[in-house]
């Protein structure tokens, strides 16, 4: 965890850049809600990948963490570290193994601040290569007040050796993404 959080901070400085994204695909959730956000049909020609999300839910409390599952796959071959602050007080630490879907997102909920969303970047590396897929995340469920509701940096681990061909995001705790929720998937080449 310590050398992901070291290269995060070169990345956010600057040090580490790739060279292009592209937007693949954008999806912008409707007055009726969505229960999950998909990107599916992922082509192979991208170095990595990098999904940019701004959601709100309708869960029944201030926030919840959401997931995801690459390729539908249900299988206990997820795992997670995160390290996380929510209003109880101090920073935190959990890891997760065996779960049939990856922690991925800080989702704000219903009894949050009217019209605020929480901002994910969920970045994925060599996501089409043929060796165990890593992801990690950088999520804010914000509350537009003194201090937010809930921050995670997160790594985790898809034990596949499938290239990622889709990706499906929800909201967690059977909670729906609520409308004006969007997800913007990007390829990155690095080179």
């Amino acid at each position: 965890l310590c050398c992901w959080l070291n290269l995060y901070t070169l990345w956010n400085r600057g040090c580490i850049m790739p060279n292009t994204f592209t937007k693949i695909a954008s999806v912008s959730v409707g007055v009726l809600g969505a229960s999950t956000i998909d990107f599916t049909s992922i082509p192979s020609t991208y170095t990595d990948l990098c999904v940019k999300l701004s959601t709100r839910c309708n869960y029944a409390g201030g926030s919840l963490l959401g997931g995801l599952r690459f390729n539908g796959d249900t299988s206990s071959i997820y795992s997670n570290r995160q390290l996380y602050w929510d209003t109880g007080g101090s920073a935190l630490s959990a890891s997760n193994s065996a779960n049939n879907f990856a922690y991925a997102l800080a989702n704000v909920g219903a009894t949050a601040t009217s019209n605020t969303f929480s901002n994910n970047d969920i970045y994925i590396p060599n996501y089409a290569g043929n060796s165990n897929k890593s992801y990690s995340n950088d999520g804010v469920a914000e509350n537009n007040a003194t201090t937010p509701i809930y921050l995670v940096l997160l790594a985790g681990l898809w034990a596949s050796t499938s290239a990622i061909t889709s990706i499906t995001i929800f909201a967690g705790g059977g909670a729906n993404f609520v409308q004006y929720s969007t997800a913007t998937l990007y390829g990155i080449k690095n080179s």
